[in-house]
């Protein structure tokens, strides 16, 4: 599956003046990232097992 074809979502955490937009997609097994201001720049693609830690660890700050 090529990132042109994800459902990409907005984090819930995004403001709404448009600005700290994080939006990510999943696909089997990876979960990819990107600044929503800028949907044709970097991506960050992970395991999802990796994202998982990650969100559990973030959770617990």
């Amino acid at each position: 599956m090529s990132t042109t074809e994800l459902t990409w979502f907005k984090s819930s955490y995004s403001g709404t003046q448009g600005d700290n937009c994080v939006e990510v997609a999943a696909s089997p097994g990876t979960v990819h990232v990107r600044d929503s201001k800028d949907p044709q720049g970097p991506q960050l693609s992970v395991d999802s097992g990796v994202w998982s830690s990650f969100v559990s660890y973030a959770a617990d700050r």
